[in-house]
């Protein structure tokens, strides 16, 4: 079924152009919605006038629904709401179905129809995107209302546009918010105001504004090679790093000066002796079980380094998973707004610990789960997200915290002076593949604490770790430093555009 909107009408604002007044498309946007609502102010050009995007459709409609026995793989492209970005079609992970010709004919999306998003999270509910010329014949799920438009008075890409330029703003104010999602009518948005110049002006400016989005583009094209580039340096210099190629070898070293060294190796039985004689837990003292030889041959590892597991590498008080924050030791009315926090996968990024949203557990709660405590210098480790096995350092002079359900904290040995070693190793080509090869899950993936257990660390002699990381932080400051560079003109990019449709709808362009 189309929809109709029907459209109120209202007196002009004050110092609204007069020519635009009176005329057959009606002179203000609806009562309830101001130009300034939608990101729009100032005076219109003379010609132009004030409508409706309701007054320049010729029809709405909802998309079609089917359950999922319906979809097939010869069936017919259906767009969903995850095939609109950023006024494109997103052409991936396109959903099939069979259909009638009935509902072929009902839902079919034609060269400049309007694809508007109406249920999604508030922030991206009422994207849009114009159908494009050539596109593979398709349908559009329920999620998403098609507008035809009159072409006689407006060219869908000048009204794709100005949705770009205000619609986010727009429906973000209006749209209704039910268990976490935004949803918009077609009443919305057929409300939606849009400034109106004659069918030559529109051209013109949709000509000046894809002209202008062509030299962005390129830029930000350049910019986004130039970020991935710097992403393939920065695994490269961790892998160079954990096979031992950044800087010369202590056993190279001492050849070279004629002196002696602590191997990987002798490293490790000096670790693993230190942990059995500071035992002081319950029981007799397990020994951390020997890494399986397969796959991880000494002479796959510089001279002098050793392979270790994590737990052979930890303290004797060794590491541990968190307790969730819905599990039975901790629920959300233990929250608090100051106490001791709680460290969520939301906190750490590969080698960088990010404050954000913190939320606390009183200092008796903490005590309570004293096993799951963070300190500084601690290892923290995501076992779930995309992809799980992100690990850094928490902050040396970081407070007392708590570790929740989706971390794991590892901390290692005192003998161990350079952690920051083992955040780089984790995160490198070299143990984060092992972490995927162990990730299960259906609905989230995850890391257990008994799978961690079973990857392979590299072991450096300590002096060696000690120049690894100097090496690959002087290295990675460069690269940050870079990064942050591509990132403000990224978001200059992201400002131009909107200056540029900022002023095509102010008739400025």
């Amino acid at each position: 079924m189309t929809a109709k909107p029907r459209r109120k009408t209202s007196q002009a604002p004050k110092g609204r152009n007069k020519t635009a007044q009176g005329n057959a498309l009606g002179n203000a946007p609806p009562e309830d919605q101001s130009p300034e609502g939608a990101g729009q102010s100032g005076e219109l050009p003379k010609g132009w006038r004030w409508v409706t995007l309701g007054d320049v459709a010729e029809s709405m409609k909802n998309g079609i629904y089917k359950p999922a026995s319906s979809y097939a793989d010869d069936g017919m492209a259906c767009l969903r709401m995850y095939n609109i970005g950023d006024g494109k079609i997103v052409w991936r992970d396109i959903k099939r179905m069979r259909l009638s010709e009935v509902e072929v004919k009902e839902y079919e999306l034609l060269p400049g129809d309007l694809l508007v998003n109406r249920v999604n999270s508030r922030e991206l509910v009422g994207k849009s995107v114009a159908i494009p010329t050539g596109l593979e014949r398709c349908v559009f799920e329920s999620k998403n209302i098609r507008v035809r438009i009159r072409r006689d008075l407006v060219l869908p890409e000048f009204v794709s546009y100005r949705l770009l330029s205000a619609g986010s703003r727009y429906f973000t104010q209006n749209a209704q918010q039910v268990v976490g999602m935004a949803s918009i009518s077609q009443p919305q948005v057929a409300r939606f105001p849009l400034p109106l110049p004659p069918l030559d002006d529109q051209r013109r400016i949709v000509a000046e504004i894809e002209k202008q989005f062509t030299r962005l583009e390129a830029g930000v094209a350049a910019l986004r090679r130039v970020q991935a580039n710097l992403k393939r340096y920065r695994a490269a210099v961790l892998k160079a790093a954990c096979e031992g190629r950044l800087v010369p070898t202590e056993a190279e070293l001492a050849r070279t000066e004629g002196r002696p060294f602590e191997s990987g190796q002798q490293l490790l039985a000096r670790i693993l002796t230190e942990r059995r004689q500071n035992w002081q837990g319950r029981g007799k003292y397990k020994e951390p079980a020997s890494l399986s030889t397969s796959g991880y041959e000494p002479d796959s590892l510089p001279e002098g380094w050793a392979w270790a597991t994590p737990e052979q590498l930890s303290s004797s008080e060794s590491y541990s998973l968190g307790i969730g924050p819905f599990g039975s030791n901790l629920k959300v009315s233990d929250y608090t707004t100051e106490g001791v926090p709680l460290i969520f996968v939301r906190n750490i990024r590969p080698g960088r610990f990010v404050k954000a949203k913190e939320v606390y557990v009183t200092d008796a709660k903490a005590e309570e789960l004293k096993a799951h405590q963070a300190l500084g210098g601690d290892i923290l480790i995501t076992k779930m997200g995309a992809p799980p096995g992100d690990a850094c350092l928490y902050p040396e002079d970081a407070p007392k915290a708590v570790i929740t359900a989706d971390c794991i904290k590892f901390r290692p040995s005192p003998l161990l002076s350079e952690k920051r070693f083992f955040v780089h190793a984790l995160n490198s080509d070299i143990v984060k593949p092992q972490i995927l090869d162990i990730t299960k899950g259906v609905a989230q993936m995850k890391v257990s604490l008994g799978r961690f257990e079973s990857i392979a660390i590299p072991l450096p002699p300590l002096a060696e770790q000690t120049r690894i990381v100097a090496e690959v932080e002087r290295r990675l400051s460069v690269v940050e430093e870079l990064e942050a560079v591509v990132t403000t003109n990224l978001q200059r990019a992201t400002r131009l555009r909107q200056s540029v449709l900022q002023k095509a709808f102010m008739g400025e362009l």
